[in-house]
Order: C-alpha cells, then structure tokens, then sequence
C-alpha cells in the first residue's frame, strides 16, 4: 500500500531529521556490509570446489570425518564468497574504563548531552 502524500512528507523529514541529528548512527549502518570483491569471490568458490571435492572422497573412501571435514571447508568457502573486505584503516580503540563504571543510560544521556551541545553553538 502506497503511502499518502502528507506519510511521504513526514518520512522524508524523519530522514533529513536523522541524517542531520545522528551522523554517526547513519555513517555506521549506511555503510552496509559492501559488496565482495572479485578476488574475495574467486578463493570462495575456490575453496568451496576443495570442500566439495573432500566431500566426494570422504563418500568415497566411506568415512564420515572427511566428509564433515569436507563440509566445513565448503561452508568456509561460501562465507569467504560472501563477505566483505575488511577495513584497511582501524578505528582507535575506545577507552573501556569509562564504559565499565558508566550504565547503558548514563552513556546515552552522555550522548544527548553532547549532541544538544553541539546544536546549540
């Protein structure tokens, strides 16, 4: 069911509301996962034709390790298939001992705090 001119409007003003607010909340989950690369694609069936081939020997030769053994590198094979290539640049490591002591909600007022802050100069 479409949505309503008046629904459409509001919605575009919650995005542009978010995207202006919480740049950090869109820059973390608008990032995605990426797509695989070419080469991450290639090992993938790569492997996973390995896994596949242990497979047929461990029925084969009738024994159960190797095609389980088989299976693992096949399914290693996809997961290398699908992923995503890794971020050259690390982010710094937070320090931990504020978030050890502070709670779920006092991080979060943190945050608001900052925010509003922000906003306001």
């Amino acid at each position: 069911m479409p949505l309503s001119e008046h629904e459409q409007r509001l919605l575009d003003e919650m995005e542009r509301s978010l995207y202006h607010n919480d740049a950090d909340f869109v820059a973390t989950v608008g990032s995605g996962r990426g797509r695989p690369t070419y080469r991450s694609i290639v090992i993938g069936i790569l492997v996973g034709l390995v896994g596949v081939a242990v497979i047929v020997a461990g029925v084969m030769l009738q024994l159960a390790i190797l095609g389980v053994a088989g299976f693992i590198v096949m399914f290693v094979g996809v997961l290398v298939a699908i992923s995503s290539p890794r971020r050259l640049v690390e982010e710094p490591p937070r320090p931990t001992e504020t978030r050890s002591k502070a709670t779920f909600m006092d991080r979060m007022n943190e945050r608001w705090d900052k925010r509003q802050d922000g906003r306001q100069q």
